[in-house]
């Protein structure tokens, strides 16, 4: 028998990174056995344990979190990350919602506004405050929200301190005001977020605008595209998460100048950020406005960026 003639497992998964491009549709594969100095078992016993998981939390009925996942077996998964994205892949390969599968992300996103009330399918009622932030519930906990008659706006903050602030100075007296807080050092969405956000702005007229206050820099420009278009990585749910009609209140980098602030107090553009700001401006002006791009090429010539908290300087 010839040695090189093995049994080999080949398994297709979407690839959601390559599919950007409307219509098309990019694969991946997981092979064992294959050549591979961290052994080429690993990667399939990852999926296989992650399908049996993810099929006994439907069997049983009772929704698992990424992180109630990645705890069961530390050892086999290794990092949240990979979790995070086979979860992700399986939904996209069977073209089906996360939450399909019975499988949700812990929610971090807050929201505070005496003009919104949420009915949950538990029975609870989340009655907002202005005064302090409420939790975000999961879009499948939700059975119903209403909203009063003189909400007159919706505003989407990418920082908790400058949420926080808002909230003590009272500006969400008869309106609502949206906040993603901070994941791994960003303020990028969490999708019960994204979902709250986007049936919001289904539910209220087109007359009561939907505005997002972010840094004036790559990453701000970034998350805000992610509530507007959907991430890149989950293009297959952004029916129910990317808000189109969002419009960007600032910060604008470029137009600060007018407002009296002196590029001395601006900061500096990091590698990182010139990275990510050449990365975006590769992008389709479908998930990238030129609008959005001139102020990408702004910094870049400037070599400055501006945070919400440079507001507090304006004369």
């Amino acid at each position: 028998q010839d040695d090189k003639v093995k049994p080999k497992v080949e398994i297709m998964l979407v690839d959601r990174k390559r599919n950007t491009i409307e219509g098309t549709t990019s694969y991946k594969c997981i092979r064992y056995p294959k050549k591979s100095t961290t052994g080429s078992a690993r990667p399939l016993a990852q999926l296989m344990r992650l399908l049996d998981l993810t099929h006994e939390a439907i069997l049983d009925g009772l929704p698992a979190t990424k992180r109630d996942i990645f705890y069961k077996d530390v050892a086999l998964f290794k990092t949240q990350k990979v979790v995070d994205n086979l979860v992700d892949d399986l939904a996209a390969t069977f073209q089906i919602e996360r939450s399909d599968l019975n499988i949700r992300a812990s929610t971090k996103g807050l929201i505070s506004g005496a003009g919104l009330t949420i009915q949950l399918l538990s029975g609870e009622v989340i009655q907002l405050i202005d005064t302090e932030g409420s939790i975000i519930p999961a879009g499948e906990d939700i059975e119903s929200f209403s909203v009063d008659e003189d909400v007159a706006w919706v505003l989407i903050v990418e920082k908790e301190a400058v949420f926080q602030t808002l909230c003590r100075l009272g500006i969400t007296d008869v309106d609502s005001i949206v906040y993603s807080r901070l994941f791994q050092g960003k303020g990028y969405p969490d999708v019960a977020t994204r979902h709250l956000v986007k049936s919001l702005a289904d539910a209220l007229p087109r007359t009561i605008p939907i505005m997002a206050l972010v840094d004036g820099d790559p990453y701000g420009l970034d998350i805000l595209s992610v509530y507007k278009y959907g991430s890149l990585s989950m293009q297959h749910e952004s029916g129910k998460l990317a808000t189109k009609r969002i419009k960007w209140l600032g910060i604008w980098a470029s137009e600060l100048e007018t407002l009296g602030i002196d590029r001395d107090n601006l900061l500096p553009i990091s590698k990182h950020d010139e990275k990510k700001a050449l990365s975006m401006l590769l992008r389709p002006t479908s998930q990238l406005p030129e609008k959005w791009k001139k102020e990408l090429v702004h910094m870049l010539h400037s070599r400055r960026k501006a945070e919400i908290e440079i507001l507090s300087n304006v004369p």
